[in-house]
Formats: structure tokens, C-alpha cells, sequence
């Protein structure tokens, strides 16, 4: 017989099935066993009796997590007992056989709770345990359902997915590089890419035209409560475009997500609002506006675009002696909007220069940003000659996207969405971490698999590694 899961019983009344999961709950009422069977899609009370003596004795011994194989009849629940609450909550399995499949030490920690209750510690050490609560399993599906839906609106729109490298070179975008040394070249490193940015323009170059990708981002970050070394983005860049065409696209995606997939919450304004940064300085102290007319309402989103940033500031990391040395605000390869262009490749009014960058805003977190892209060289060449690159150490980090560009590069930009970050407000939870799989704590250390760890002796020989170095 074909297993089934629980929430397929209510259409099996009068059926024999088998089912299997594990045991959510066992009460015991004399000559009577009940437990509740808990699998992927809920969970279906099995009632155990002296019909069956076999499996009514095996029941007395089941503990909580238990995993069980079941064989029984579908029948309808006796009035008064029924179960509104839950899907299976008119039917009952009267058990025939029963199967022990896997027994169950006791669990560090309740996972009948929501489970805010509990020391984020011990949840992530735990947390293939910690899963199994219904919060989280509900906010993994969603995360499947979103995921899917973004897929399917991409490729209607004429979209293709494209895997771009994990492993890459090292080179100044902002965030310090996650390295991995390269056994076969003693001495030398890959870096995991902090975000596919340049793997994307190159596609753009290659006339793909339309790519996105949900793509896995590496940034060795100093410790900070929301955020993680390793998290997910849902990557596009487009040819042939304006920054109308890609914030309209996004608006457009943005908007469906929502309606369709989560109807029960509020856009609070249509067509989504747009502020310059300027004006989001002045009015909120903050490119990331919280702009809720009522911020006790859980479901209600607050989108907003904030547009016209400056293309450089002054690199704080550099001496009064140094002080005008610039660094760009949020990437080099943004272009400057049209009527800056004259200035940038001129390196003058450098303090007034407006880059094409859009982020989209959410209930005051960014949720996304992107760029029209410069795609001349020369264009690009003068951004790192602004922040002070020598042209050796701009052929040595970006010769290979001069070069590209050199080819024949058609006008294109793109954005980039923090999808954990998203699926955080849509799911109503206080962080990212509640919405990914196996996260790592606030301060980057998986505590489930204990990382990150020492080397064996031997690998960092063959690495070319000393330890303590």
C-alpha cells in the first residue's frame, strides 16, 4: 500500500491507508489510545482500541517524536469530538498495524511553541529539531511558494536563470571577501563572490539580455545582530533599458507577490511612492524610510523608492593629508545619471555627481537595490581613477571588465533583492534568521555544525598554510 499523507485522509473516509510521521502528542483514556501524527502537511488523530490488540499494546509504549508507519481505517470523528481548528479535524485513523521506524530521545526543547520562547542558541544548535515546529515549517513553504512565483514572472517576462561561479576573484566592492586558498597555485586565493555583480554585466556583454538567478552572496562582515555572512538574492540585470524600465519591472513582481500571494495584507500606496535621498535625509534622517501611517498594523507594507543618491563620499578610512580621496556610496559600476556623465568622465564637481541608483524600500529596511551600469570602459575607468586608483591597480582588478566592455557592451542595469530580508516582513518575523533553513548566529558561528572549525594539520600543509599565520 502507497503512503499518503495527512492532510489527503478527509477524502479517504471508509478507506484503508497508511500514513507515517511522527508523534506529536499520545493520551492515554483507558481502554482507548489516541496520539497525533504529524508529517509535512499536518497532523491526523490515530485512535488505538482493543480491536487491533497488537497495535493498542505497541501504542502504550510510544513516546513523543517517535517515527511511526500506519495502516488503518479513515473514519469520521464522533459528534462532540470533531476539531474545527485543523484541516483532519472530522476524521480519525482506527489503527490496524503500526510500525516503529525510529525512536526518539528527549527533545532539548518543546517544538510545540512557536518557539520565541526558547534561547536562540540552543534553537540553532538544534536546529533540524527546531524545524519541525509549525512556524517554521510554515515559513520554509512560504519561501518555496515566493521563490517559485519570482521564477515563473521572470521567465514570462522573458527572463532566463543563469548559475554564475562560487568560487572568483578577489576585488574591492565594499564588504571584505570570504577567501579560499587554491591548493594547485600555492599562494594564491579565490574569493566567494559577495554578490554575482560582475558575472551579470558580462552576461549582459554576452547578449543574454534578460538574466536572473537566485543566488547564494558572501560578505565576511563584522558581527551584527540581523545579518549573515552567507544569505540569498534574487539577482536581474536587463539590456536595452532605462531606470524606469527595471523599477517598473520590480514594482510590477513586487506587487504580485503581495496580491496573490499573501492577499490578506495592504499595499499602503499605489503606484509605490518615490523620494530622493535628499529629501529622505531631511524629512527622515535615513535612506531607509519607515514611511507606515500605522506602524501597529502587521499587515501593512509600506513600499517606497528612494532614488538620486551621490555616486561618491569621502573615504573615511583615509587621513586629513588624503581627505580628497573618494569611495563610491553603493557600488563602482553604477553609471551617473545622463547629465552627470560629463562631469564624471571630466573628475570634476565629484561632490554633485548623482548616480542612476534605486533602492526599494519596506517598511524601513531596504529590500533592494540596483543601477543603470556604466558599460563604456572609459566610463568605468574614470570612476576608479576618482577613488584613487592607480591605472595598475585598475587593470590588475578590473582589467577583465574593461576588456569585456571594449567588445561591444549594450547599456544595461539591474537590481538585487535581500530575499531573506523580504521574506522576513512578509512572514511577520524579527529576523532573518527565523526564515532561512540552517542560519548562523548574529556573530557569524554555526553552532549545529560547529564552525567554523580547525584544519587538520595535513590540509594545511597541502594548502600551503602555517597555523597561527
Amino acid at each position: 500500500m502507497e503512503r499518503i499523507f495527512t492532510a489527503q485522509t478527509p477524502a479517504r473516509i471508509g478507506e484503508k491507508v497508511k500514513v507515517a510521521g511522527w508523534v506529536a502528542t499520545r493520551r492515554d483514556h483507558g481502554k482507548i489510545t489516541f496520539i497525533d501524527l504529524r508529517d509535512k502537511e499536518g497532523i491526523v488523530q490515530v485512535v488505538f482500541t482493543l480491536k487491533e490488540k497488537e497495535a493498542y499494546e505497541l501504542a502504550k509504549s510510544l513516546r513523543p517524536e517517535w517515527v511511526l508507519e500506519i495502516e488503518g481505517m479513515v473514519q469520521e470523528r464522533p459528534e462532540g469530538t470533531k476539531n474545527p481548528d485543523i484541516a483532519t479535524g472530522n476524521i480519525e485513523i482506527a489503527a490496524q498495524t503500526i510500525t516503529v521506524l525510529s525512536q526518539a530521545k528527549t527533545l532539548p526543547f518543546a517544538i510545540d511553541t512557536p518557539g520565541y520562547e526558547i534561547g536562540e542558541e540552543k534553537r540553532l544548535q538544534y536546529r533540524y529539531l527546531d524545524l519541525r515546529r509549525t512556524r517554521l515549517q510554515k515559513n520554509l513553504s512560504a519561501r518555496h511558494h515566493v521563490l517559485q512565483f519570482m521564477r515563473d514572472f521572470l521567465t514570462k517576462e522573458g527572463f532566463i536563470e543563469v548559475e554564475t561561479p562560487v568560487l572568483t576573484k578577489s576585488t574591492p566592492e565594499g564588504a571584505r571577501d570570504f577567501v579560499v586558498p587554491s591548493r594547485l597555485y600555492p599562494g594564491t586565493f579565490y574569493a566567494l563572490p559577495q554578490s554575482p555583480q560582475q558575472y551579470k554585466q558580462l552576461l549582459q556583454v554576452a547578449g543574454v539580455e534578460r538574466y536572473f538567478q537566485i543566488a547564494r552572496c558572501f560578505r565576511d562582515e563584522d558581527p551584527r545582530a540581523d545579518r549573515q555572512p552567507e544569505f540569498t538574492q534574487l539577482d536581474l540585470e536587463m539590456s536595452f533599458v532605462k531606470q524606469e524600465d527595471v523599477m517598473e519591472l520590480n514594482e510590477k513582481l513586487l506587487i504580485d507577490i503581495v496580491q496573490k500571494l499573501y492577499p490578506k495584507k495592504e499595499i499602503q500606496e499605489l503606484p509605490f511612492p518615490r523620494i530622493t535621498y535628499k529629501e529622505a535625509m531631511a524629512k527622515y534622517g535615513t535612506d531607509r524610510p519607515d514611511m507606515r501611517q500605522d506602524k501597529e498594523n502587521k499587515n501593512l507594507l509600506a513600499f517606497c523608492w528612494v532614488v538620486d543618491f551621490p555616486f561618491f563620499e569621502k573615504s573615511a578610512a583615509h587621513s586629513e593629508a588624503l581627505a580628497k580621496e573618494w569611495t563610491f556610496t553603493h557600488n563602482p559600476f553604477s553609471a551617473p545619471k545622463p547629465e552627470h556623465m560629463p562631469d564624471l568622465l571630466a573628475k570634476k564637481n565629484i561632490e554633485s555627481i548623482l548616480t542612476t541608483q534605486y533602492d526599494v524600500v519596506l517598511n524601513g529596511s531596504e529590500i533592494g537595490g540596483g543601477s543603470i551600469r556604466n558599460h563604456t570602459p572609459e566610463a568605468l575607468e574614470k570612476v576608479f581613477e576618482i577613488m584613487g586608483f592607480e591605472t595598475e591597480r585598475i587593470r590588475k582588478n578590473f582589467g577583465h571588465m574593461l576588456e569585456a566592455f571594449s567588445f561591444g557592451a549594450p547599456p544595461h542595469g539591474g537590481i538585487a533583492w535581500g530575499f531573506d530580508r523580504f521574506m522576513s516582513i512578509l512572514q511577520n518575523e524579527p529576523s532573518i534568521r527565523e526564515v532561512i533553513a540552517f542560519p548562523k548566529t548574529g556573530d557569524s558561528r554555526d553552532l549545529m555544525m560547529n564552525s567554523p572549525g580547525e584544519l587538520d594539520p595535513t590540509q594545511l600543509k597541502e594548502l600551503h598554510i602555517k597555523k597561527g599565520q
